[in-house]
């Protein structure tokens, strides 16, 4: 049985802005202490501790080292675990190393769509390093709550070159989905009144009605609607290397039919007959210091899947010359999900942690 008294002693911590954030340093020490092998301390035993202090209405506010400032609900394990970060004013949100591929590629960008903008995570450093040429990041976000913390989070670092879009991309425009699901794992199903609905568009109108007729970079992650999100941009995908834009996409176990293979896949199949060549990034789900460490990246006929139903990023291009140099690491017979509690020849950095 819970004792009351440690939801009162959590409660009196939560009240005071100094403790929690001395109560979530002990936290976070305690788990460089230990040792458990195969127990994901974060998850069993820390997180829930820090989750509450917190309320899911709570606005939370949190820079990083370049100066961006982020506010963000707490509501999901990307709000738990940036809270949680070391450094405490780390170099990135959330996904370290898809973080840092996705800077690295706007600068090859001016133009850039993200479905699945969220409070802008990873669309706030994107237009930021666009901004100073004219680069406009076109950010669909159907969660009001959340495209509401995106437009915030736009105005606190002083961008204007952020279209918040209520849209949710998809294989044909005009038709009526809904949000199942809570926050950042809900997905998309057709709606049954209005009052619920958001409409669709894809890409390719979008951009045609915006009075765009280039596209450099595609960010997907919306929870299993990644392939027809692609699917209403093969326009520009058809587009030779140098005019096509680079795509970086989530695939999980529980939208994608993985088991011949992820070059088998619609999704992957979709884009090596547009000519690109398709890699795993491998990445912590979490906000983890990476700094130094090269962007590992596993040809799609050499990812190690096995295991529960999960999921993890993707990145497409049509000139896979980019990826040479200490910048980039091509990887084999590895897992893309890093994991500090599980077998470190899959799980961890191919250099170490």
């Amino acid at each position: 049985m819970t004792d009351d008294r440690a939801l009162v002693a959590l409660a009196r911590i939560a009240s005071n802005g100094e403790w929690r954030k001395a109560f979530i340093r002990q936290l976070v020490a305690f788990e460089a202490e230990i040792e458990a092998p195969g127990v994901d301390v974060r998850e069993e035993i820390t997180g829930p501790l820090v989750d509450a202090l917190f309320d899911d209405d709570q606005v939370v506010r949190k820079a990083l080292s370049n100066g961006v400032a982020f506010e963000f609900l707490y509501r999901s394990k990307i709000a738990r675990d940036f809270v949680m970060s070391v450094p405490e004013t780390p170099d990135h949100a959330w996904e370290p190393q898809t973080s840092r591929l996705l800077v690295k590629l706007a600068r090859r960008a001016q133009q850039v769509v993200i479905g699945g903008a969220y409070f802008g995570d990873h669309a706030i450093l994107i237009a930021r390093e666009i901004a100073a040429r004219g680069g406009m990041v076109h950010a669909f976000e159907p969660n009001p709550q959340q495209r509401a913390m995106l437009q915030r989070n736009a105005e606190i670092n002083g961008l204007t070159n952020i279209r918040a879009r209520p849209e949710g991309l998809w294989s044909d425009s005009g038709a009526s989905l809904k949000l199942v699901g809570y926050d950042s794992f809900a997905t998309a199903e057709p709606a049954a009144n209005e009052e619920e609905a958001f409409t669709t568009v894809t890409i390719a109108d979008y951009l045609a009605a915006a009075g765009v007729d280039r596209l450099d970079l595609i960010v997907v992650d919306i929870e299993g609607a990644e392939l027809g999100a692609l699917t209403g941009a093969e326009p520009f995908l058809a587009r030779p290397t140098g005019d096509a834009p680079d795509i970086l996409f989530e695939v999980h176990r529980n939208y994608v039919d993985w088991s011949n293979g992820l070059g088998n896949t619609q999704i992957v199949k979709l884009l090596t007959a547009h000519g690109y060549t398709v890699f795993a990034l491998r990445d912590f789900n979490s906000n983890y210091d990476l700094a130094g460490k090269p962007i590992e990246l596993i040809p799609v006929d050499a990812v190690h899947l096995e295991g529960p139903p999960h999921g993890f990023n993707m990145v497409a291009v049509k000139d896979a010359g980019m990826f040479q140099g200490p910048d980039y690491a091509i990887v084999r017979g590895v897992s893309p999900k890093y994991l500090r509690h599980r077998d470190p020849k899959l799980h961890h950095p191919v250099g170490g942690l």
